[in-house]
């Protein structure tokens, strides 16, 4: 997911979106465990796009907030 893709969304579009990746981390972390874990690169993009959210959410919350 790129950047430019992230900022042309709205807050509520952004959570849902940070709250869908959250479950599939937390869905990626118990397959690695289990041995079940095919794609082992998910992982990382998973959690840089989680990043990436959240760096996003809180410059349009400073932002609105100024």
């Amino acid at each position: 997911m790129k950047a430019e893709d992230i900022r042309t969304k709205t807050l509520d579009q952004l959570n849902e979106e940070l709250e869908n990746l959250c479950k599939e981390a937390f869905n990626l972390r118990f397959q690695r465990v289990s041995g079940q874990l095919e794609n082992t690169a998910r992982v990382r993009a998973v959690r840089r796009d989680i990043a990436r959210i959240k760096t996003i959410l809180g410059e349009k919350t400073a932002q609105a907030s100024v």
